[in-house]
């Protein structure tokens, strides 16, 4: 499924093969094959992820299916797909609370499906940057307030570095973990980051870059590439800094470097839903991409662990977020 015309890193070998070195990440790879001709009419790479250990896992383990399940046009390809999701659902039985889907394309067979095995379907917005326009025409496109901000940073003497050596992700990671833990949200372990550096950045399947202010790195960005694609993946500031305005310097550098590297499509990594406040939704419409609603489709496989884990979730945030 290399040639699909939907195809993205997440539904590829090399990222199975990330999860499948990242501590409590267990990926699901599924393939469907035309008995006849041979042929990989569908796949499917789902990541099973427990935020906890012990008695707590029943009650925080997911699974996440990022930009899949591929599939051939046609009934053949259909029919592929529902046997994919039905012998996924065998698999994972009793292991995970919920699946998301997570899209990246808008694909309307796909919608039929999931409705088929019972999934629902919920508004998530993104935005996307037409790389295309080149440069000059990107920097246009900036609000007015965010190239202030950038022109600000040069100006103050804040730089970019690429990440080139493995010992450096740690430096990467804390930056990361800080934002997360301003939002309260669990942040998967430093192997994630680690296994990309391995499996990815080899490949110029991923590109780690970290923002300095003085002997200070005060910004942190990763982002994926593949073939015409970036997605912008985690990104991570210090707070102490945001004076600097790093992060704008940060945000602007992977779109421009993306730009001058032939890339044509530059994803934001997500927008929340439209009906949520959500934080960095702004931040990002400030860059000038196209706004989408491709959604996500989400399958609860436990009701009553799910609604304890609900109830629950306030609580776990009070104690690991204090």
């Amino acid at each position: 499924m290399h040639n699909h015309p939907k195809g993205n890193i997440f539904q590829t070998p090399e990222m199975a093969e990330v999860y499948r070195r990242t501590k409590n990440y267990e990926p699901i790879t599924l393939a469907a094959v035309d008995t006849e001709t041979g042929d990989v009419v569908a796949v499917l790479l789902a990541v099973i992820i427990k935020e906890r250990g012990g008695i707590l896992k029943h009650f925080s383990t997911r699974s996440v299916i990022h930009g899949g399940p591929l599939f051939v046009e046609g009934e053949k390809g259909r029919d592929a797909t529902l046997l994919l999701l039905r012998e996924y659902e065998q698999v994972i039985k009793q292991k995970v609370l919920f699946t998301k889907v997570r899209m990246l394309h808008e694909v309307s067979q796909l919608s039929l499906i999931f409705k088929e095995v019972n999934y629902e379907y919920e508004d998530h917005l993104n935005f996307l940057a037409d790389l295309t326009i080149g440069v000059d025409e990107l920097w246009k496109q900036l609000y007015k307030s965010k190239r202030q901000a950038i022109n600000k940073a040069k100006r103050i003497g804040v730089s970019v570095e690429e990440i080139e050596d493995k010992k450096r992700i740690p430096i990467f990671y804390e930056l990361v973990k800080e934002s997360y833990r301003n939002s309260k949200t669990p942040l998967a372990d430093i192997s994630l980051f680690e296994s990309v550096f391995d499996v990815l950045v080899p490949k110029n399947m991923c590109k780690f870059f970290l923002a300095k202010y003085k002997d200070n790195y005060v910004a942190s960005t990763c982002f994926l590439c593949y073939r015409d694609y970036i997605f912008d993946w985690y990104g991570g500031v210090d707070r102490k800094f945001s004076a600097c305005r790093a992060n704008e310097l940060l945000e602007w550098y992977s779109l421009k470097w993306s730009a001058e590297n032939g890339y044509r499509v530059f994803d934001f990594g997500g927008a929340g839903k439209p009906d949520e406040p959500y934080g960095p939704r702004q931040f990002k419409k400030e860059f000038g991409g196209k706004l989408v609603n491709y959604g996500w489709w989400m399958k609860v496989h436990s009701p009553l662990k799910m609604k304890i884990a609900e109830k629950g979730f306030s609580i776990y945030q009070k104690m690991f977020f204090k």
